[in-house]
């Protein structure tokens, strides 16, 4: 029997029970296909291909290693399938499920995360394994992204040693501020979106690995179920190229969606203050700012960031307050001057609302923009475009208020998946 076995979200040989059933069944024929329309999406870019592409160089050789070439083609999912099944006489097409994500029919679906080790293969004979094409070669744009983390197993391992090894150890208190969650975080959030690397896996290595806090807080996380995306309404609008281009003239807005365009990853509280700021402050549209955010995202993840973003437009989200958040987790300036050098000149105390300064005029609307908004009555309107009774933020607050920035996003009732825990 010949069985293909569809690599999508799951780009791995441990832990794949759709690998080890097809290698029972007989000669396999391990397949990714690389869709140009799925990279022309709204929430597709480069960055996210170049990690891809990079894992896919891994897989192949660990597929080779273990006796079957990965073969990878471009174009539709049912036509490529359909295409190697008459030419290689396949009886059966296997994959893991992915809440979310439709197969054509005849597809077979498995669920995913077995703790299985990789099998032996023997390969469906002469088959041509193909190119793992260029982002050009998909018709995507070219996408800066300097200090974006590698794609591939060996890079994901690395980083789960080196947080098990210590990074951990604060987690997941650590978490509550854009700033600390680099080093705190385990940055294993596109391994785990690509497939590189399994929730079991990762489970497995945890016990005695950290303090029981940070291996508890890492568990919950990887319960958490993704969840198909929402259809959220809504495109261009307002001032969305502005948010995009972080030129928003809120400086701890800013200073985050440059490091996030540098890097590929920002920490979840950071993406949900970025989100609740372009929602409620900037009254930009559910779509596009979910396009904007998951084009920054090496680990995007449509069951992930939809649900989110829909859940900061119920009448229970709070909002964002980003004068706030920047002078409790930047009180120096250092993380936003770092991002934002034209904001150098600017006083500590004035650096997050800079428009309250004296010098104002000699920053403003020359190096640095004017703000889009007034934070304080934009969060007003926003409340009340909402219809929920609590107000945008509270008159008076203890510095304990301060210490979590939970206290001005949303707090989900549910433990939500990727966005929600520093990973």
């Amino acid at each position: 029997m010949n069985v293909l076995v569809w690599f999508r979200r799951d780009l791995r040989v441990n832990d794949h029970p759709a690998l080890v059933q097809a290698a029972a069944l007989g000669r396999v024929l391990p397949l990714y296909i690389a869709d140009p329309a799925d990279w022309l999406a709204p929430g597709a870019s480069a960055r996210q291909w170049e990690f891809v592409a990079e894992t896919l160089t891994g897989l192949r050789a660990d597929l080779a290693a273990l006796g079957a070439p990965l073969v990878v083609r471009c174009g539709p999912a049912a036509q490529v399938i359909a295409r190697l099944s008459r030419s290689y006489r396949i009886d059966r097409v296997l994959c893991l499920h992915r809440p979310g994500s439709p197969v054509p029919p005849g597809v077979e679906e498995l669920a995913p995360d077995a703790p299985l080790p990789p099998p032996a293969l023997t390969p469906v004979p002469g088959i041509e394994p193909g190119l793992i094409p260029a982002a050009r070669a998909l018709g995507m744009a070219a996408d800066t992204c300097p200090h974006r983390q590698p794609g591939g197993r060996a890079a994901g391992l690395a980083l789960a040693e080196s947080f098990l090894a210590g990074r951990g150890a604060d987690y997941p208190a650590s978490l509550v501020s854009p700033i600390g969650g680099e080093r705190s975080g385990s940055r294993l959030s596109p391994h785990l979106a690509h497939g590189v690397l399994s929730r079991e896996e990762l489970r497995a290595l945890l016990p005695g690995a950290l303090p029981s806090r940070a291996a508890r807080g890492l568990i919950e996380a990887l319960r958490q179920p993704l969840a198909p995306p929402p259809a959220l309404t809504g495109g261009e609008g307002g001032h969305l190229a502005a948010f995009a281009a972080a030129e928003t003239g809120l400086p701890f807005v800013d200073a985050c969606l440059r490091y996030f365009r540098a890097t590929g990853w920002l920490n979840a509280r950071g993406r949900e203050m970025l989100a609740s700021v372009a929602l409620h402050l900037l009254d930009l549209p559910p779509q596009g700012v979910a396009a904007v955010l998951a084009r920054l995202s090496t680990d995007h993840d449509p069951a992930i960031l939809g649900p989110q973003i829909a859940a900061l437009c119920q009448p229970s989200a709070r909002i964002a307050n980003p004068v706030r958040l920047g002078q409790e987790h930047d009180p120096h300036g250092r993380f936003t001057r770092r991002w934002l050098p034209e904001l150098a000149a600017v006083p500590d105390d004035h650096l997050h609302a800079p428009w309250r300064w004296t010098g104002a005029g000699r920053v403003l609307g020359r190096r640095y923009p004017e703000p889009l908004c007034d934070p304080t009555h934009a969060a007003r309107a926003a409340r009340a475009r909402l219809g929920s009774p609590q107000r945008a933020w509270p008159e008076r607050h203890s510095a304990a208020d301060l210490v979590l920035i939970e206290d001005a996003v949303m707090r989900p009732r549910r433990p939500s998946a990727q966005l929600s825990f520093d990973l």
